[in-house]
């Protein structure tokens, strides 16, 4: 990741499996989503099937869990670029989850550089792999500013 890319605001969040992943975003989602924000998730793994099992098993209205499965949890990056392009020419409100190994985040954050800091609207999440950063914890944690868990979007104690 270059310096570029290092921002006060940036965020962060890890997790071990898919269904980890999502269990830590769902209530920042959800969340987000009553407030109107587009909510966008880049990953490498096609999420739906799990996101379905987990939407299953939640205990949330049907009018939430509706607006939860209008996001697109499939790999679709083409599009999905596509669709943020389009939604920060429409000056939206937007919140993009980053999910994958390092060298994925960091070409994803490289494509979207360009149209992101002409933007304060946009807001991205950077979501790794604990399993293949772990040795290098410590150097990634300290690019950011915020950890993103259960709880919610904590600052990082340096």
């Amino acid at each position: 990741m270059n310096k570029n890319q290092i921002t006060n605001e940036k965020t962060c969040a890890f997790y071990a499996s898919d269904y980890h992943f999502e269990m830590i975003t769902l209530p920042y989602i959800e969340k987000n989503l009553e407030e109107n924000k587009k909510i966008v998730v880049l990953t490498e793994d096609d999420l739906e099937e799990s996101m379905n099992t987990l939407m299953s098993k939640v205990n949330l209205n049907e009018e939430k869990k509706n607006n939860i499965f209008k996001i697109n949890w499939k790999n679709d990056d083409l599009n999905k670029f596509k669709e943020i392009k389009k939604d920060i020419g429409e000056n939206k409100d937007l919140i993009i989850f980053i999910k994958g190994k390092q060298n994925y985040i960091k070409n994803i954050n490289e494509n979207i550089k360009k149209w992101i800091e002409k933007n304060s609207n946009v807001k991205t999440i950077d979501c790794y792999d604990i399993e293949e950063i772990k040795e290098n914890f410590g150097e990634v944690i300290n690019r950011y500013k915020n950890v993103l868990s259960t709880t919610g979007e904590k600052k990082i104690e340096k």
